[in-house]
């Protein structure tokens, strides 16, 4: 519990600042084509030079993967660090009474 806990504070730390949190966003809705590192930059309006380091906190945290492409690396989402750090923060949600959350699927439901 302890390392998932320190996990999840790492993660959250990640998402607690406005460009990464944008730079998420963007991440899970490119899908999983992701996005050039440049195109993230743009999207954002963020100087290249300090995108990088913002790319760099999410894929510590476990919310985004990098590839390298000739020149170029690509970043997707992680969805599967997305799912552990949702799992995580609704682990305890229901107390046993999953009525108590029944909508919740509803607001994460996949939308066209």
């Amino acid at each position: 519990m302890q390392g998932e806990q320190v996990w999840a504070v790492d993660a959250l730390q990640a998402l607690g600042h406005e460009t990464r949190l944008t730079v998420f966003r963007m991440l899970v809705k490119a899908g999983r084509d992701g996005m050039m590192a440049g195109e993230i930059a743009q999207g954002c309006g963020a100087p290249p030079s300090t995108m990088s380091h913002h790319l760099a906190n999410l894929e510590r945290a476990g919310l985004a993967t990098s590839e390298r492409e000739s020149r170029v690396i690509r970043y997707r989402a992680d969805y599967a660090g997305m799912r552990s750090l949702l799992g995580f923060l609704m682990e305890d949600c229901c107390q046993g009474d999953p009525r108590l959350c029944a909508d919740f699927t509803e607001i994460t439901a996949c939308k066209p």
